[in-house]
């Protein structure tokens, strides 16, 4: 029988672990579209880019409102209630996006891209909260790491999952958005069973209680609403550190449809550059978050720990810069036509009607299935663009753009991890799913401008727009470190009534 004197046999991590598989069915939700995107666009719904941004936009508009009453709620009503609630809201919208037929497909999607967001938005303020009951605060950022690493995962089955049940041409495409919901059954079912605040869990031992408390002081019971922690700068340096979320939102939403923009990787070609991009990405999230709980137990103050590790990410990021100089060249020639003849999977009659395009050469797919269309209709080009983009793609270069990308990736997390421990090391447990809601709504609304600015840009520029996309999360980083640093230099933390404790 396990020891009840032992902090090691310790109970916060089978909570830690329901974080985790609450974290990846939420990134797994929200990831579906990231992957199905090109396919739903170009081959289901006819989507604009302006189209596809607005879509994403509903969502993180749904997310950023939602933060700020969720955060409200999960503080007011606790973890246990709160965390329940949105993954049942979530799940149910997370579904609806099936039953959204071609005729209403823009709207359709825009409405349940709302509800997912409403729901989805109580995800994060909940797990901080979390951790921030049942960990010590030297081990909050590892904490917070692991389950921060579940989006990774949930990112990773969709590309892995979908191409299963979904067919290139977008058959079955429905289903990819049905995956889910019996997980969260059985998670919500899981969480109301094992949950409750460790004062009161018959399943933590008087010795574990102590040792999740060693560095925390006691708190009141006065609930602290979001309008008090507002106006607070400590709040603001950590909602500022959250406009790096647009670059994550970037590489969720858009980062499949650059890679079949610029270099043509259908949703089968999808599957492993963003598995790679989310399995580096959950390797910074766990090490981001172990490297700063490092320094602190080597006698490192938090302020310090936090932001040097802070300073490391962004220093790691910055290459991400260059994914656009990766150029790719699409060639009409004639060993494309060539091919195109021993394949046999293409008529002999389209294969004529593509001659105007012999010799020339395209920067990207786009542009080359754009002409081949042209060439011979849009309806034809649909069950042969990918062989099309197949014999005419020059090089496999896309990798070097997928590996910048992975490692972007893993710098962000790494960054996540720590920002959202800033929080509690800060903040009382009380406040900290309010100010996690400030600081994602900022999040989020960061990521609604980025949106619109790339649909507008995308719609009259073509791929080369992502350059400024790409710009933006490769140097934003280091500029937001120096602003958090210049709100909260010290880090000190904040008692129970939000006044700075005395050292």
């Amino acid at each position: 029988m396990t020891s009840r004197t032992s902090p090691l046999s310790s109970y916060r991590w089978r909570i830690l672990a329901l974080l985790f598989v609450a974290t990846t069915i939420n990134y797994m939700d929200r990831s579906i579209l990231g992957v199905l995107g090109p396919t739903l666009q170009y081959k289901v719904f006819k989507w604009s880019d302006t189209d596809y941004a607005n879509i994403n936009i509903a969502f993180k508009l749904a997310y950023s409102l939602g933060l700020l009453t969720m955060g409200a709620i999960i503080d007011r009503f606790g973890t246990r209630v709160g965390y329940m609630l949105s993954i049942a809201i979530w799940s149910v919208f997370g579904m609806l996006h099936a039953a959204v037929q071609p005729a209403f497909g823009f709207v359709g999607f825009v409405l349940a891209r709302f509800g997912l967001g409403l729901g989805e938005s109580g995800n994060f303020p909940a797990a901080i909260k979390t951790v921030a009951e049942w960990f010590p605060k030297k081990e909050r950022a590892f904490a917070t790491g692991i389950f921060n690493a579940g989006a990774n995962v949930g990112a990773i089955l969709a590309p892995l999952v979908i191409p299963l049940v979904v067919a290139a041409d977008g058959t079955n495409w429905q289903y990819a958005f049905l995956t889910t919901g019996v997980f969260s059954a059985i998670w919500v079912a899981l969480w109301l069973k094992c949950y409750r605040r460790p004062e009161v869990h018959p399943g933590v031992s008087p010795s574990e209680l102590a040792y999740i408390n060693s560095d925390s002081v006691a708190e009141n019971a006065e609930k602290l609403p979001w309008s008090r922690v507002l106006p607070l700068r400590e709040t603001w340096a950590f909602a500022v550190a959250k406009i790096t979320d647009a670059s994550w939102w970037f590489y969720l939403f858009w980062g499949g449809k650059y890679l079949f923009d610029r270099f043509g990787l259908d949703i089968k070609g999808l599957a492993l550059p963003l598995v790679i991009i989310y399995l580096v990405a959950d390797i910074g999230s766990v090490f981001g978050g172990w490297f700063s709980s490092f320094f602190i137990k080597r006698g490192w103050p938090v302020n310090r720990a936090r932001k040097t590790t802070m300073l490391l990410c962004a220093l790691t990021i910055m290459p991400v810069m260059l994914v656009t100089q990766i150029h790719t060249k699409f060639n009409a020639d004639e060993r494309f036509f060539a091919q195109l003849k021993v394949d046999g999977a293409i008529s002999a009659d389209n294969q004529a009607k593509l001659q105007p395009l012999a010799g020339k050469t395209f920067d990207s797919a786009k542009e080359f299935l754009a002409a081949a269309s042209t060439a011979v209709g849009a309806d034809a080009v649909k069950p042969i663009g990918n062989t099309l983009l197949k014999y005419a793609r020059s090089d496999s270069y896309y990798w070097f753009a997928v590996w910048l990308i992975a490692l972007a990736a893993a710098g962000h997390q790494a960054w996540s991890a720590n920002i959202f421990t800033l929080v509690s090391d800060v903040f009382p447990k009380k406040a900290t799913a309010s100010v996690v809601g400030i600081g994602g709504m900022v999040g989020g609304v960061s990521g609604i401008v980025a949106d619109w600015s790339l649909g507008k840009v995308l719609s009259s520029s073509g791929p080369s727009g992502y350059f400024i996309a790409f710009l933006f999360a490769g140097s934003s980083y280091l500029i937001i470190l120096g602003l958090v640093h210049l709100l909260m230099p010290t880090m000190t933390p904040l008692d129970e009534n939000l006044r700075h404790v005395k050292a």
